[in-house]
């Protein structure tokens, strides 16, 4: 069912050697983001990013490292993520797309470190254990 997008063919043309690579994670989701100079398009998983995240705070978070860095519509910006929901696909690409402004610009990661973007969120959802409804949650007790 999941397929995988080669960037090259996308809209964007994308120069590979102007071009900088950069991997995120979140929870189970993996997002391969590739950053350019720019006008600022953003594309995941070949659609525009408005169009595959219609929740607008996702659509904020997403474009969080360009506004604290201040380089909105400085970068294009074309991004393949897979696995897990869609704020674990959100939070990956925020991830990536803060290593990939890092290795642009070395100046700005005590900006992006600051507001933790640069760091992996290492959260994932607790197992189930034997005995248990849930993870943590116990079948009603009845003392008679």
């Amino acid at each position: 069912m999941e397929t995988q997008l080669n960037p090259v063919k996308e809209n964007i043309k994308l120069n590979l050697k102007e071009s900088k690579y950069a991997t995120g994670r979140r929870k189970r989701s993996i997002a391969r983001i590739w950053l350019q100079k720019g006008s600022g398009t953003f594309k995941v998983n070949g659609k525009d990013m408005r169009s595959y995240f219609k929740k607008q705070n996702l659509q904020i978070a997403i474009l969080r490292p360009f506004t604290i860095t201040e380089k909105e519509n400085q970068f294009d910006v074309i991004c393949t993520v897979k696995g897990g929901g869609l704020s674990g696909q959100a939070g990956a690409i925020i991830h990536g797309v803060s290593r990939a402004i890092v290795d642009f610009e070395p100046t700005l990661k005590k900006t992006l470190k600051k507001e933790k973007l640069t760091t992996r969120d290492s959260r994932s959802v607790e197992r189930k254990k034997y005995g248990l409804r849930k993870a943590r949650r116990s079948f009603q007790f009845s003392k008679r």
